[in-house]
Parts: C-alpha cells; sequence; structure tokens
C-alpha cells in the first residue's frame, strides 16, 4: 500500500524517523520491524538529493512507503524530490493557506498544480506512457502533508486542511511550543488548545494527522486523540538508548 492510501485510512499507521541511516538494508530492516512508513529527514540530518535519491529505491524495494520532509519550502527542493520518487512531502513551517497552496503548486501536476513536468524519470520508474495518463498517475501518487509547527499555522490550520490537494497534517510539536512562546511546555494551555484546533481541523476536512512520539506509551494516547500516523523514535535514538539499556542491565547483572 503507497502513502497515498495511507493516508486515506484512519488505521493506526506506525512508523520510524530516519536521520542517520540511509543504508542500503535500512528498508527492509523497518519492514521486518513491522513498521508501516519511514519519515526520511532531510531538514535537520544533512542529507543532500543524491543520498534521497538512493535512499527511496531502498524504501521501495522493501515496499516501504516514505514521507520526505525537504529543507524548505521552496518549489525547487519539493519537486527536485517527487522527480526522485518521493510519495509523501513535507515542508518546514506551512503558517498559512497561501503557503499549503504553493507546496500542493510544488507536488502536483496539472491541473492540480504547476509542477514542472519530468517523464520516464525514477518517480514513473522509467516508464513510458501518455503524457495525460502519466500526470494523473505522479498526481495520484504523491501525497501532501502539511507541517504544523507555528503558532500561525496552528490559528489557520482549518483554512489550510480545507484545502484541496492537502491529504495530511503534520504537527511538530516542538517548533510549536518555542513558536507559541514556552518551549517544551507541552501542558501549558496555550500548546494544548494549539493540538486541539489542529486535531479538530483534521477531523472536520477528514485529513491524515502524524507526530513524532519519543516512547509506546505517548503514542497510544497521540493516536487516541485523533492522531493515525505516529513516527515512533528516530534510528540514532532507538540505537542508542537500546544499546544504553543493555550494556546498563549487563553491568549491573555482572556486579
Amino acid at each position: 500500500m503507497g502513502l497515498k492510501q495511507l493516508a486515506a485510512s484512519k488505521e493506526l499507521k506506525v512508523g520510524n524517523f530516519i536521520v542517520e541511516f540511509a543504508t542500503p538494508g535500512i528498508g527492509h530492516i523497518l519492514k521486518q520491524a513491522g513498521l508501516d512508513f519511514a519519515f526520511f529527514d532531510m531538514e535537520h540530518s544533512g542529507f543532500g538529493f543524491e543520498t534521497l535519491k538512493s535512499a527511496i529505491r531502498y524504501f521501495e524495494a522493501a515496499g516501504m512507503p516514505v514521507i520526505v520532509r525537504v529543507p524548505a519550502l521552496e518549489n525547487n527542493m519539493l519537486a527536485r524530490a517527487c522527480d526522485m520518487g518521493a510519495e509523501g512531502l513535507i515542508a518546514p513551517m506551512i503558517s498559512t493557506v497561501a503557503q499549503a497552496q504553493a507546496m500542493v503548486d510544488a507536488v502536483k501536476y496539472f491541473p492540480a498544480g504547476k509542477r514542472g513536468v519530468g517523464l520516464q524519470m525514477a518517480h514513473d520508474n522509467y516508464r513510458t506512457a501518455p503524457v495525460a495518463a502519466a500526470l494523473q498517475a505522479a498526481n495520484d501518487r504523491t501525497a501532501v502533508i502539511c507541517l504544523i509547527e507555528t503558532a500561525e499555522g496552528a490559528s489557520n490550520v482549518d483554512g489550510i486542511a480545507a484545502l484541496p490537494g492537502v491529504d495530511g497534517l503534520w504537527v511538530g510539536h516542538f517548533d510549536l511550543s518555542v513558536s507559541l512562546g514556552f518551549p517544551g511546555e507541552f501542558g501549558h494551555p496555550k500548546f494544548i488548545a494549539a493540538m486541539e484546533a489542529i486535531i479538530a481541523a483534521a477531523k472536520k476536512h477528514n485529513k491524515a494527522l502524524g507526530r513524532l512520539v519519543p516512547n509506546v506509551e505517548q503514542g497510544i494516547a497521540m493516536y487516541r486523540q485523533g492522531f493515525d500516523f505516529i513516527c515512533y523514535s528516530g534510528d540514532v535514538w532507538v540505537l542508542r538508548d537500546g544499546l544504553a539499556a543493555a550494556g546498563k542491565a549487563m553491568r549491573e547483572g555482572v556486579r
């Protein structure tokens, strides 16, 4: 099942945040772990587009849908990621309906958007097809997910979620708390109110809703609140914490 189809379902989807390990086996590792998607981050990782192009093939080989966060809301970044085969696209700090529309325009071909045409390339597996059919197939495959991580974005979230071409919302909880003026205070009334507005907009417009969680308990709680894309931790932190716990247990066990 592709990312677009996953976004159309409200069933729980569990993923992992990829910020370090763009290795050939990464897609198969996540698949064997029973995960549903990968979140491949270019904003904070330092991954470039050459790395992205290879990584997408690794995920495709494993049948693992991937959401790609590009470093900025720029047409050349979003469209380039699409050309390389990205199924789900995220850009940082979508705060207005106009910015969400710019994202749709960059990701979707005519008549749904303004993406520059590049066919018989990685995103369509180098296949030949009539132009109109190829454009429609690309539009049917790609999903636009708007990252809400500013106070302005939270205040405009209903209009963003209502926009045709937007498939889902994603909460950047740390940046949102900073934008609201209360860094890391996720129990602050203003943060809670912003979260409630985002959840309500996703429910009202039947859009997918995702976020990163650090543990299983929070993932379950978020799903019960209305989140269906739950990105459990990240490659670096899973490795670090797993090794730390095992090393500590062994040292304590031999005392």
